[in-house]
């Protein structure tokens, strides 16, 4: 088993009272502050990525997208000569 190597530091200044309610969550998940802290961050820094590279359409835009999609339209003078 390979053991991953920790590179890279990163520092975070918090109010006394943030500490102390990451230090109590850390507790209850019987992990360190420093495992706790990366894993919540990990999951959620994966949740907002996979929002931000994910399109959601309401029924009737998938539906006129998928209408454009089966029915290209025809190129045009520009875009024919765009091509030239």
């Amino acid at each position: 088993m390979a053991i991953a190597l920790k590179e890279k530091r990163i520092e975070v200044r918090v109010p006394n009272e943030t500490k102390q309610i990451l230090e109590s969550a850390a507790e209850l998940a019987n992990v360190s502050l420093s495992s706790y802290i990366i894993t919540v961050c990990l999951k959620q820094a994966k949740l907002d990525l996979e929002r931000n590279e994910t399109i959601i359409l309401k029924d009737q835009e998938r539906d006129a997208l998928m209408l454009a999609l089966s029915k290209p339209a025809k190129p045009n003078k520009a875009l024919k000569e765009l091509f030239k």
